[in-house]
Protein backbone atom coordinates (compact mmCIF):
# COMPACT_ATOMS: atom_id res chain seq x y z
CA UNK A 1 0.00 0.00 0.00
CA UNK A 2 1.37 3.04 -0.96
CA UNK A 3 2.31 6.15 1.30
CA UNK A 4 -0.20 8.29 -0.59
CA UNK A 5 -3.14 5.66 0.19
CA UNK A 6 -2.34 5.29 4.13
CA UNK A 7 -2.35 8.93 4.14
CA UNK A 8 -6.37 9.00 2.71
CA UNK A 9 -8.98 9.23 5.54
CA UNK A 10 -10.17 5.47 6.59
CA UNK A 11 -6.88 3.74 4.48
CA UNK A 12 -4.30 3.85 7.75
CA UNK A 13 -3.70 0.79 10.00
CA UNK A 14 -1.79 3.23 12.19
CA UNK A 15 -4.81 5.47 13.77
CA UNK A 16 -6.09 2.77 16.21
CA UNK A 17 -5.21 4.44 19.71
CA UNK A 18 -4.72 1.96 22.13
CA UNK A 19 -4.84 4.50 24.91
CA UNK A 20 -8.40 6.48 23.46
CA UNK A 21 -9.82 3.19 23.40
CA UNK A 22 -8.51 2.48 27.19
CA UNK A 23 -10.04 6.02 28.20
CA UNK A 24 -13.82 5.20 26.83
CA UNK A 25 -13.83 1.89 28.41
CA UNK A 26 -15.49 3.42 31.74
CA UNK A 27 -18.10 5.20 30.07
CA UNK A 28 -18.60 1.85 27.88
CA UNK A 29 -18.57 0.00 30.88
CA UNK A 30 -21.48 2.03 32.40
CA UNK A 31 -23.56 1.78 29.25
CA UNK A 32 -22.86 -1.71 28.87
CA UNK A 33 -24.01 -2.56 32.37
CA UNK A 34 -26.62 -0.29 33.31
CA UNK A 35 -28.10 1.35 29.84
CA UNK A 36 -28.57 -1.56 27.78
CA UNK A 37 -27.79 -4.65 30.59
CA UNK A 38 -26.09 -6.84 28.35
CA UNK A 39 -26.12 -10.45 28.48
CA UNK A 40 -23.87 -12.29 26.29
CA UNK A 41 -22.11 -15.80 25.42
CA UNK A 42 -19.94 -17.70 23.19
CA UNK A 43 -16.74 -15.43 23.48
CA UNK A 44 -15.07 -19.12 23.70
CA UNK A 45 -15.64 -19.33 20.06
CA UNK A 46 -12.88 -17.04 19.93
CA UNK A 47 -9.15 -18.44 20.02
CA UNK A 48 -6.54 -16.60 21.99
CA UNK A 49 -4.23 -16.18 19.26
CA UNK A 50 -5.03 -15.98 15.50
CA UNK A 51 -7.48 -13.97 12.91
CA UNK A 52 -10.72 -14.21 11.85
CA UNK A 53 -13.46 -12.43 10.30
CA UNK A 54 -16.29 -11.32 12.66
CA UNK A 55 -19.40 -11.19 10.63
CA UNK A 56 -22.06 -9.31 12.35
CA UNK A 57 -25.97 -8.24 11.50
CA UNK A 58 -27.21 -5.27 13.99
CA UNK A 59 -30.01 -2.88 14.84
CA UNK A 60 -30.79 0.34 16.44
CA UNK A 61 -29.53 3.02 13.30
CA UNK A 62 -26.73 4.50 13.03
CA UNK A 63 -26.11 4.31 16.73
CA UNK A 64 -25.97 0.90 16.44
CA UNK A 65 -25.36 0.32 20.49
CA UNK A 66 -25.31 -3.64 19.71
CA UNK A 67 -22.07 -3.32 17.24
CA UNK A 68 -20.57 -0.80 20.06
CA UNK A 69 -21.50 -3.40 22.52
CA UNK A 70 -19.76 -5.97 21.07
CA UNK A 71 -16.15 -4.14 20.68
CA UNK A 72 -16.33 -3.03 24.59
CA UNK A 73 -16.94 -6.94 25.46
CA UNK A 74 -13.74 -7.44 22.72
CA UNK A 75 -11.88 -5.25 24.67
CA UNK A 76 -12.37 -6.13 27.99
CA UNK A 77 -11.76 -9.48 27.36
CA UNK A 78 -8.72 -9.59 24.98
CA UNK A 79 -7.19 -6.00 25.74
CA UNK A 80 -7.31 -3.26 23.66
CA UNK A 81 -3.71 -4.16 22.23
CA UNK A 82 -5.05 -7.39 20.24
CA UNK A 83 -5.64 -5.87 16.88
CA UNK A 84 -9.08 -5.59 15.36
CA UNK A 85 -10.89 -3.47 12.48
CA UNK A 86 -14.34 -2.77 11.74
CA UNK A 87 -15.15 -1.90 8.05
CA UNK A 88 -16.82 1.22 8.16
CA UNK A 89 -18.87 2.72 4.73
CA UNK A 90 -17.26 5.28 3.10
CA UNK A 91 -20.03 7.57 3.52
CA UNK A 92 -19.26 7.96 7.22
CA UNK A 93 -16.08 10.28 6.51
CA UNK A 94 -18.56 12.03 3.96
CA UNK A 95 -21.21 13.06 6.06
CA UNK A 96 -19.60 13.10 9.96
CA UNK A 97 -15.80 13.55 9.70
CA UNK A 98 -15.25 13.89 12.66
CA UNK A 99 -17.10 10.93 13.93
CA UNK A 100 -15.17 9.09 11.48
CA UNK A 101 -12.09 10.24 12.84
CA UNK A 102 -12.89 9.04 16.47
CA UNK A 103 -14.10 5.75 14.41
CA UNK A 104 -10.47 5.49 13.27
CA UNK A 105 -8.86 5.70 16.58
CA UNK A 106 -11.27 3.14 17.68
CA UNK A 107 -9.86 0.98 14.67
CA UNK A 108 -12.27 1.82 12.21
CA UNK A 109 -11.06 1.63 8.33
CA UNK A 110 -12.75 2.06 5.07
CA UNK A 111 -15.02 -0.71 4.43
CA UNK A 112 -12.67 -1.91 1.15
CA UNK A 113 -10.75 -5.65 0.70
CA UNK A 114 -7.80 -3.99 0.17
CA UNK A 115 -7.14 -2.35 3.39
CA UNK A 116 -8.88 -5.43 4.96
CA UNK A 117 -6.40 -7.69 3.83
CA UNK A 118 -3.71 -5.38 4.96
CA UNK A 119 -5.12 -5.83 8.47
CA UNK A 120 -5.23 -9.30 7.64
CA UNK A 121 -1.40 -9.30 6.75
CA UNK A 122 -0.63 -7.91 10.25
CA UNK A 123 -2.39 -10.74 12.22
CA UNK A 124 -5.80 -8.35 12.79
CA UNK A 125 -8.99 -9.32 13.10
CA UNK A 126 -11.81 -7.71 10.75
CA UNK A 127 -15.24 -6.94 11.69
CA UNK A 128 -17.72 -6.65 9.13
CA UNK A 129 -21.16 -5.77 8.93
CA UNK A 130 -22.32 -7.09 5.85
CA UNK A 131 -25.90 -5.83 5.87
CA UNK A 132 -25.19 -2.07 6.42
CA UNK A 133 -27.08 0.87 6.32
CA UNK A 134 -30.39 -1.89 4.56
CA UNK A 135 -29.27 -3.73 7.82
CA UNK A 136 -29.60 -1.28 11.05
CA UNK A 137 -32.52 0.70 9.81
CA UNK A 138 -34.22 -2.79 8.79
CA UNK A 139 -38.07 -2.26 10.26
CA UNK A 140 -38.95 -3.48 13.19
CA UNK A 141 -40.79 -6.23 12.47
CA UNK A 142 -37.91 -7.78 10.36
CA UNK A 143 -35.73 -7.31 13.54
CA UNK A 144 -35.03 -11.23 13.96
CA UNK A 145 -34.00 -11.39 10.53
CA UNK A 146 -30.46 -11.43 8.69
CA UNK A 147 -29.96 -9.35 6.35
CA UNK A 148 -26.99 -8.59 4.20
CA UNK A 149 -28.63 -6.85 1.48
CA UNK A 150 -26.90 -9.59 -1.11
CA UNK A 151 -23.46 -8.08 -0.41
CA UNK A 152 -20.99 -11.04 -0.91
CA UNK A 153 -17.52 -9.38 -0.60
CA UNK A 154 -16.90 -10.41 2.64
CA UNK A 155 -17.24 -14.06 1.38
CA UNK A 156 -14.12 -13.41 -0.67
CA UNK A 157 -12.47 -11.73 1.92
CA UNK A 158 -12.39 -14.78 3.97
CA UNK A 159 -11.70 -16.91 0.65
CA UNK A 160 -8.79 -15.13 -0.26
CA UNK A 161 -7.53 -14.49 3.41
CA UNK A 162 -7.88 -18.33 4.16
CA UNK A 163 -9.54 -17.34 7.44
CA UNK A 164 -12.75 -18.51 9.22
CA UNK A 165 -15.65 -16.67 9.47
CA UNK A 166 -17.02 -16.22 13.36
CA UNK A 167 -20.68 -14.93 13.51
CA UNK A 168 -21.99 -12.08 15.95
CA UNK A 169 -25.81 -11.86 16.44
CA UNK A 170 -28.27 -10.13 19.48
CA UNK A 171 -31.25 -9.02 20.18
CA UNK A 172 -32.59 -6.19 21.78
CA UNK A 173 -31.24 -3.54 19.76
CA UNK A 174 -34.05 -2.98 17.28
CA UNK A 175 -36.49 -1.30 20.60
CA UNK A 176 -33.22 1.60 20.94
CA UNK A 177 -34.98 2.54 17.84
CA UNK A 178 -38.21 1.53 16.53
CA UNK A 179 -38.45 1.77 12.53
CA UNK A 180 -42.10 1.51 11.26
CA UNK A 181 -40.48 1.55 7.33
CA UNK A 182 -38.47 2.54 4.42
CA UNK A 183 -39.41 5.26 1.86
CA UNK A 184 -36.06 5.02 0.01
CA UNK A 185 -38.22 4.04 -3.36
CA UNK A 186 -40.26 7.28 -3.04
CA UNK A 187 -37.14 9.24 -2.02
CA UNK A 188 -35.19 7.95 -4.69
CA UNK A 189 -37.71 8.89 -7.12
CA UNK A 190 -37.93 12.12 -6.15
CA UNK A 191 -34.37 12.07 -6.46
CA UNK A 192 -34.10 11.22 -9.93
CA UNK A 193 -36.52 14.29 -10.78
CA UNK A 194 -34.16 16.28 -9.42
CA UNK A 195 -34.40 16.13 -5.54
CA UNK A 196 -30.11 16.49 -4.15
CA UNK A 197 -29.53 13.89 -1.58
CA UNK A 198 -28.18 15.48 1.76
CA UNK A 199 -24.17 15.87 1.53
CA UNK A 200 -24.63 14.15 -2.13
CA UNK A 201 -24.45 11.11 -1.05
CA UNK A 202 -27.06 8.73 -1.69
CA UNK A 203 -27.91 6.79 1.44
CA UNK A 204 -29.32 3.42 -0.05
CA UNK A 205 -32.50 3.75 2.88
CA UNK A 206 -34.56 6.40 4.31
CA UNK A 207 -36.58 5.60 7.19
CA UNK A 208 -39.48 6.43 9.25
CA UNK A 209 -38.46 5.60 13.08
CA UNK A 210 -39.77 6.68 16.77
CA UNK A 211 -36.74 7.48 18.61
CA UNK A 212 -34.56 9.68 20.65
CA UNK A 213 -33.79 12.97 20.11
CA UNK A 214 -36.22 13.34 17.50
CA UNK A 215 -39.57 11.72 18.40
CA UNK A 216 -40.73 10.72 15.14
CA UNK A 217 -38.10 11.24 12.36
CA UNK A 218 -37.63 10.84 8.89
CA UNK A 219 -34.59 9.74 7.02
CA UNK A 220 -31.33 8.08 8.05
CA UNK A 221 -30.09 10.90 11.21
CA UNK A 222 -28.17 9.95 13.88
CA UNK A 223 -29.84 8.93 16.86
CA UNK A 224 -29.48 8.20 20.77
CA UNK A 225 -30.29 4.70 21.46
CA UNK A 226 -33.61 4.31 24.00
CA UNK A 227 -32.08 1.81 27.06
CA UNK A 228 -33.16 -1.53 26.19
CA UNK A 229 -31.83 -4.43 27.43
CA UNK A 230 -29.56 -6.17 24.48
CA UNK A 231 -28.50 -9.71 24.26
CA UNK A 232 -25.24 -10.66 22.38
CA UNK A 233 -23.70 -14.22 21.27
CA UNK A 234 -20.98 -15.48 19.52
CA UNK A 235 -21.42 -18.11 17.21
CA UNK A 236 -19.64 -21.59 16.13
CA UNK A 237 -16.46 -20.75 13.55
CA UNK A 238 -17.58 -21.29 9.66
CA UNK A 239 -15.25 -22.89 7.66
CA UNK A 240 -15.12 -23.30 4.31
CA UNK A 241 -14.06 -26.57 2.57
CA UNK A 242 -12.25 -24.35 0.25
CA UNK A 243 -10.36 -21.37 0.05
CA UNK A 244 -7.55 -19.62 -2.30
CA UNK A 245 -8.31 -17.07 -5.07
CA UNK A 246 -9.54 -19.74 -7.26
CA UNK A 247 -12.32 -20.24 -4.81
CA UNK A 248 -12.97 -16.61 -4.31
CA UNK A 249 -13.27 -15.85 -7.81
CA UNK A 250 -15.93 -19.38 -8.06
CA UNK A 251 -19.13 -17.50 -8.24
CA UNK A 252 -21.05 -20.51 -8.13
CA UNK A 253 -18.75 -21.39 -4.71
CA UNK A 254 -18.83 -18.27 -3.25
CA UNK A 255 -23.12 -17.43 -3.86
CA UNK A 256 -22.67 -21.52 -1.55
CA UNK A 257 -20.67 -19.81 0.73
CA UNK A 258 -22.97 -16.98 1.25
CA UNK A 259 -25.98 -18.90 1.70
CA UNK A 260 -24.37 -21.01 4.46
CA UNK A 261 -23.31 -17.88 6.01
CA UNK A 262 -26.88 -16.37 6.23
CA UNK A 263 -28.45 -19.78 7.01
CA UNK A 264 -26.16 -20.44 9.97
CA UNK A 265 -26.48 -16.84 11.11
CA UNK A 266 -30.75 -16.98 10.76
CA UNK A 267 -30.31 -20.68 12.92
CA UNK A 268 -28.16 -18.61 15.51
CA UNK A 269 -30.33 -16.01 15.93
CA UNK A 270 -33.37 -18.21 16.17
CA UNK A 271 -32.10 -20.24 18.78
CA UNK A 272 -30.68 -16.57 20.67
CA UNK A 273 -34.72 -15.35 20.33
CA UNK A 274 -35.86 -18.69 22.00
CA UNK A 275 -33.43 -18.15 24.77
CA UNK A 276 -33.87 -14.68 25.66
CA UNK A 277 -38.02 -15.55 25.53
CA UNK A 278 -37.99 -18.64 27.64
CA UNK A 279 -35.34 -16.31 30.46
CA UNK A 280 -37.99 -13.68 30.05
CA UNK A 281 -41.00 -15.83 30.65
Amino acid sequence: MSNQAKARPGWSLTERDPQFIESLMPILEWFYRYYFRVTTDGWHHIPPIGKALLVGSHNGGMASPDLIMMMYDWFRRFGTKRLVYGLMHPYAWKVSPELARIGEKMGAIMAHPKIASAAFDIGASVLVYPGGQQDMFRPHSQRYQICFAGRKGFIKLALKQEVPIIPLISVGAHDTLIVLGDFYPLVKQLNEWGLPWLYQVDPGVFPIYLGLPWGLSIGPLPNFPLPAQIHTRVCTPIVFERYGKLAASDRNYVNACYELVHRQMQQELDNLVRDVNQIKN
